[in-house]
């Protein structure tokens, strides 16, 4: 996973800014019409919402990304993503004004006031800002006029895709195809779009044309033709040769500067950098209470091991973090002090498929027995996730996530193939995906090498929220859990 810093959540300022001086004119709106004549800055409690507001409206951009993709959104898309936003601010605004204590001279009216007119002002808003934006590039000039070098196979596609994405700015005015019959005629239409030239003919054609760019999209199969290249650089013509296209690769890729070098960069995942840091003050903030609830556990539980078990109440093992990083992880001792040397004698009986290790019937979990069939005090511990709890430790120290992929033991990770490698491209989690919506009903490692790049392929904020929200009641319920 790779951090690209603030560019990415900065690109949407504009309609961050517009956006919050909206809400803002909503809120007072919504305060005049309950207090007709009345001047919302001369009222403390009203005043002090004001500026909560606005701090719910940057919660509502981290959290819920309300202005990604905006300017590819319709109408129905847009209005719903508008009533998520404003639904969202007014519940922050509700929590702040009940902890405050002030919620008895607060009118409810005005926060339904306020409801109603910002969804209708933000709507609007958004709309017209989008239309003007793109008319502002239509009048002063800015459509491109575009040249395409593809295959048949795939011109469609790659036309709708421009079409849809650049928003009336790019006219693809003509392309050549890579895998044209030489006997056949030039001329061949697709999506509007004329073959104007064959391949060997590119350079003289858009040599006298109005040519503004040339975008290269071609299978892996195909070469990118480096004479094309080299001329359209001496014409002084923008060159886009798409990246990425097989469908099966979710790799991202972004040009720019490493340690004074200018570089592509390729990455399972590219992260905005203020997401990063969100995420890591979610870890630090989670990891001091789950420190505090394992300080209380352990009045309990300690007992209950040395009882069961005398020997030490943690486990310390070395595990597999991010990228390779060897880091000692920490739980609970839910197993006898010599479960290690006994596990190459019970390999026979893995439930798990791949580089996991599991049995059902452990015989070498505390109190389970010589059939691992009794549910003693180290079932109880696995059954509940107490044992998990000192990890939090390790989620201060940065070796762990609240939310991440499972961490391999040395041994697991000593048996991966290529491919499985990437599931440790972010940092190791308390749980995930195959935590929280698995558990032990997934006995199929390659299933839970899908489910971990599936969580780092859509890696966001709201869905580390969800993830957690998941495991908790996945706990309680004892969902998956053995």
């Amino acid at each position: 996973m790779y951090n690209k810093g603030l560019k990415g959540w900065l690109k949407h300022l504009d309609f961050i800014v517009l956006d919050l001086a909206v809400l803002e004119l909503s809120f007072i709106l919504a305060y005049r019409l309950r207090h007709p004549g009345l001047s919302i800055f001369d009222n403390e409690e009203y005043r002090s919402v004001f500026f909560v507001l606005a701090l719910a409206m940057l919660m509502a951009e981290l959290l819920l990304r309300v202005h990604s993709d905006i300017l590819r959104r319709g109408y129905m898309k847009e209005l719903l993503s508008v009533i998520k936003q404003i639904l969202f601010i007014a519940a922050v605004i509700l929590a702040y004004l009940f902890f405050s204590k002030i919620s008895v001279q607060y009118s409810r009216l005005v926060v339904l006031y306020f409801i109603i007119i910002s969804t209708v002002l933000v709507f609007v808003s958004r709309i017209v800002w989008k239309k003007t934006i793109i008319r502002l590039g239509k009048n002063t000039g800015s459509v491109r006029q575009m040249f395409l070098l593809t295959t048949s196979d795939i011109a469609a596609e790659v036309i709708d895709t421009i079409r849809k994405n650049s928003f009336g700015m790019i006219n693809i005015t003509g392309m050549a195809l890579a895998d044209r019959e030489n006997s056949a005629a030039v001329g061949r239409v697709i999506n509007g779009v004329t073959e104007e030239t064959d391949t060997d003919s590119v350079t003289e054609y858009i040599s006298r044309r109005w040519v503004d760019e040339v975008m290269i999209f071609l299978p892996p199969e195909y070469e990118t033709p480096s004479d094309l290249l080299r001329d359209c650089y001496l014409m002084g013509i923008t060159t886009h040769v798409a990246l990425n296209f097989d469908p099966d690769r979710y790799y991202s890729y972004e040009a720019g500067e490493v340690a004074g070098i200018y570089t592509l960069t390729e990455s399972v995942r590219i992260a905005d950098g203020y997401d990063v840091v969100i995420k890591r003050l979610m870890d630090i903030a989670g990891s001091v209470i789950g420190l505090a609830i394992t300080a209380l556990l352990t009045i309990v539980v300690a007992p209950a091991i040395m009882i069961s078990d005398p020997g030490p109440v943690f486990f310390a093992q070395e595990r597999v973090g991010r990228n390779g990083r060897i880091f000692r992880m920490y739980k609970f001792r839910s197993m006898y002090k010599d479960a290690d040397s006994r596990k190459d004698s019970l390999r026979g009986e893995n439930e798990m498929s791949g580089n996991m290790f599991k049995i059902d019937c452990d015989p070498r979990i505390i109190g389970s027995g010589p059939d691992g069939k009794k549910h003693g005090v180290g079932w109880f511990l696995r059954r509940t996730s107490i044992d998990e709890f000192p990890q939090f430790l390790n989620v201060l120290c940065g070796d762990m996530s609240l939310v991440g992929t499972r961490p391999p033991t040395v041994d697991e990770w000593k048996k991966y193939e290529t491919r499985h490698r990437a599931r440790l491209a972010m940092k190791p989690g308390i749980t995930g995906l195959w935590q929280a919506y698995g558990r032990s009903d997934i006995k199929d490692f390659d299933k839970v090498v899908d489910m971990d790049m599936e969580y780092i392929n859509t890696w966001s904020i709201a869905g580390d929220i969800k993830i957690i929200c998941r495991t908790v009641v996945s706990v309680i319920t004892g969902q998956g859990a053995e």
